[in-house]
Order: structure tokens, then C-alpha cells, then sequence
């Protein structure tokens, strides 16, 4: 009870404001049309010193029209894995105001093979897309050489 009576103000709830704001023009954002086009942006985002590196999990913000509204690193790891954390995905995607969001990664081994974990991970994420009415529209598995589509495999 003592701190409450240093500072009256205790109880008062802060006032939250949510906007979003873009340095990039509508017409400049990349289009995302398929997997392949997805990875190609991928490439762009990633470090190409530490993709053979270590692990990062990264997703892409897509408006209505599949146009990115922006990359969004959500954990970065060690060389078998990383930890992703669920809310950080969603809060990153309302925070953008995106409709749809697409889940990136890479295997420092080179391997296009999805472990069990990724395909929890996808399984998770898909679900509390659907609650949040933001589609997750493919997860991809990256190499420096080549990458697997969850989509384009009927594993999403």
C-alpha cells in the first residue's frame, strides 16, 4: 500500500495508439507471386556471411494485394536451431497491419528437410493465424543454393 500512496496515478490506464508508417511507397513494395519470388526477397534479407552460419527465423508482412510491408527477424540461434516465439510473430504482423504473413528460416547444414520442430512451429503459427484472420501463406526452409516451400510441398 505504500507505493500506491506515492503515486495516486497507479490505477490509470495509459492511453494506446496504434498506427502504422512506411518509408516505402505503396507502388515500390515487392510482390510476392510465389515460393520462388518469397526466397528470392529472402536472399535479399538475409546476411549472406552467417546463412551457412547459424540459425535466424524471420517473417515477411504481406498486405491484402501480397505486397511486403516489411522483414521482421524474430529470433536468431544457434547452429541446429532457434527459438520462435509465437506471440512475437503476431505481434510484429498487427502491428504492420498485414493480412497475411510468411515464415522464413534457414538450415546452416544445407539441408532442405523439414525436422519435426519445423513442422510444429508451421502447425502453431497456422492456427492461431486462423484465430487471428492472418493467413500464414508458406513457410520456407533456405539455403544460400536453394529452398523447400511448405506450400508448394501440401505440408501447410
Amino acid at each position: 500500500m505504500e507505493n500506491h500512496a506515492k503515486n495516486p496515478n497507479w490505477g490509470t490506464v495509459s492511453e494506446i495508439q496504434l498506427y502504422y508508417k512506411s518509408k516505402v511507397k505503396a507502388a515500390e513494395r515487392p510482390l510476392i507471386t510465389s515460393s520462388k519470388s518469397a526466397y528470392e526477397i529472402a536472399l535479399q534479407i538475409w546476411n549472406p556471411n552467417t546463412i551457412e552460419f547459424f540459425e535466424e527465423f524471420k517473417i515477411l508482412l504481406l498486405n491484402n494485394s501480397n505486397k511486403v510491408l516489411g522483414a521482421y527477424e524474430i529470433s536468431s540461434g544457434g547452429i541446429t536451431g532457434t527459438v520462435v516465439d509465437v506471440r512475437l510473430i503476431f505481434a510484429a504482423a498487427l502491428k504492420a497491419n498485414a493480412t497475411g504473413i510468411i515464415m522464413i528460416h534457414n538450415h546452416p547444414s544445407g539441408k532442405l528437410i523439414a525436422s519435426e520442430a519445423d513442422k510444429q512451429i508451421t502447425a502453431k503459427v497456422k492456427a492461431a493465424s486462423k484465430l487471428l484472420d492472418i493467413q500464414l501463406l508458406d513457410h520456407l526452409i533456405i539455403t544460400p543454393e536453394s529452398y523447400y516451400s511448405f506450400t508448394d510441398e501440401g505440408a501447410l
